[in-house]
């Protein structure tokens, strides 16, 4: 059985890597980086120490974020401009196509851009928008899209309105799969697949009352399994006030375990599917995500959007850059 590790810590050297992973086998171990412009660097350096424990590459395991869009939108820690940010994403797909074939090359993240300040319509168009830029890119890099797109990964956020956001992930799911199919005529059926992580929404925790935090993060989390998440991140309740202490981000793991051990959600495929408001609802969300993705498509894709300042404009709470 493969266990997950999500990485917290400062990796700034090769050394600092052995430290990490000091007793830890990287051919056991799912690792999860939460890292972007130096994706590369960091997967290098996961290479290099499972190397020295005898591990081949090719029987790594983990994801890098390495969504470098976002975050000329969202969270602003790019170091290059964004297209040749985009050459180093396509460089990746193509050598762990080959050299690390089960590693997931790129967790595309809608998070970041609903804490910034999105509707649930916009999480939904900018993130498969995002999408859209890095298949293209890795189509015109000569990559199969095949090849690829069966490793990309997502990254949603989980808000406080309990029905919308089941909807949405139901309407992302069916997007990126029309997506695949029609405009990129990938073949194979996990090219469809929008296979994406959740973690509940940050930006809706209070300082004021904080234990209702904890009621927030379970309802969230519960839309999060509905709507058909493949992992999940549960917020401690008191990460409005400080790090979470060891006993909130206890509490936080058993929210999951009681979700997914004792309530038997986890037991069915769309369980909600067929409800009048719900169908309804997630060919709403569709429906006004695929036309701003069209307005995207329209101003000549993602990268240019991003250049031009166009997203950046429709999110009331992001930032922009000059040097973008």
């Amino acid at each position: 059985m493969t266990q997950h590790l999500l990485l917290a810590s400062s990796i700034s050297s090769l050394d600092a890597a052995r430290v990490l992973f000091d007793g830890i086998p990287l051919d056991r171990v799912s690792t999860s980086m939460t890292i972007n412009a130096p994706a590369a660097i960091l997967l290098a350096m996961v290479i290099a120490v499972g190397k020295e424990q005898g591990v081949d590459p090719s029987a790594l395991r983990g994801t890098v974020q390495n969504d470098i869009l976002k975050e000329y939108t969202a969270r602003g820690t790019y170091i290059f401009p964004p297209r040749p940010s985009m050459r180093l994403v396509t460089d990746l797909f193509r050598y762990c196509a080959v050299k690390v074939p089960k590693w997931n090359t790129i967790s595309i993240s809608g998070y970041h851009i609903r804490e910034a300040g999105s509707t649930a319509v916009q999480e939904i168009a900018f993130t498969l928008a995002n999408g859209i830029a890095y298949v293209q890119a890795a189509i015109e890099a000569g990559l199969d899209v095949d090849t690829f797109a069966p490793r990309l990964s997502f990254f949603f956020n989980a808000h406080n309105d309990f029905l919308e956001e089941i909807a949405k992930f139901r309407a992302a799911r069916r997007l990126w799969a029309r997506l695949m199919r029609e405009r990129f005529a990938a073949q194979d059926p996990r090219s469809w697949t929008l296979r994406f992580h959740t973690q509940t929404a940050g930006s809706t925790l209070t300082a004021q009352q904080p234990e209702n935090n904890t009621v927030r993060v379970a309802y969230q989390a519960l839309a999060a399994v509905l709507g058909g998440t493949q992992s999940l991140h549960t917020n401690a309740w008191d990460e409005a006030l400080a790090l979470p202490t060891d006993e909130s981000a206890t509490l936080a793991l058993r929210t999951q375990q009681i979700l997914g051990l004792e309530t038997g959600v986890t037991e069915f495929a769309d369980p909600l599917g067929g409800s009048w408001y719900l169908e309804a609802k997630t060919a709403e969300l569709a429906e006004e995500a695929a036309g701003i993705m069209e307005d995207i498509r329209e101003l000549g894709g993602m990268v240019r959007a991003i250049a031009e300042g166009f997203v950046q404009k429709q999110n009331n709470r992001c930032f922009r850059r000059d040097s973008v």
